[in-house]
């Protein structure tokens, strides 16, 4: 037996598929809903967390910290996406240079959120073509350790779903193998 819990947000954010056949090469944007599901074999026997599995409240900062504040009414994009990539360089800067920096710090910790963007808009760079199932596994390791960690090592992350429209869904979940 395992007890459950699901907790999301949404955010607002553009993207594209650069390599798409059809329409979603084109730059456009979504309403995501990301889900986030955790499981335990029992609920915290004592604490502030008594009678949980994790508390909500916790599962919602995480969330809001590592994908709202730096995606939400943003511009999710790959590092190999150049083209589309010199349309946020710095208009002020060395295209070459700011885009080396990103792709350095992309490859040190999995994505980049620059500070100096055309516009000032916000970037969020990752190594893969930001899909909804990329996007799941990206989220999915960056809240792997908080969630075990703020549970006293009593609840696992199990699923992260990322819905792209109310139709289209992509999720990474934990493999009982892995």
């Amino acid at each position: 037996m395992t007890f459950r819990i699901t907790r999301f947000i949404e955010i607002d954010a553009g993207h594209r598929i650069m390599t798409h056949g059809s329409k979603c090469r084109h730059i456009h944007g979504h309403r995501y809903r990301i889900e986030i599901e955790c499981q335990a074999p029992d609920v915290q026997p004592s604490g502030e967390q008594t009678g949980m599995v994790l508390d909500f409240g916790f599962l919602k900062e995480e969330m809001l910290t590592i994908i709202d504040q730096p995606c939400d009414h943003g511009f999710l994009a790959s590092i190999d996406d150049t083209e589309l990539l010199s349309m946020f360089g710095p208009a002020d800067g060395n295209f070459t240079a700011w885009l080396a920096e990103l792709a350095q710090t992309v490859k040190a910790q999995g994505y980049a959120r620059p500070d100096r963007t055309r516009l000032a808009t916000k970037l969020y760079v990752v190594p893969f073509q930001p899909t909804a199932e990329c996007l799941a596994r990206h989220w999915y390791g960056l809240l792997e350790t908080p969630v075990h960690t703020r549970s006293g090592g009593i609840a696992k992350l199990t699923k992260v779903r990322v819905w792209e429209t109310p139709n289209c869904v992509g999720e990474f979940c934990h493999s009982a193998a892995g």
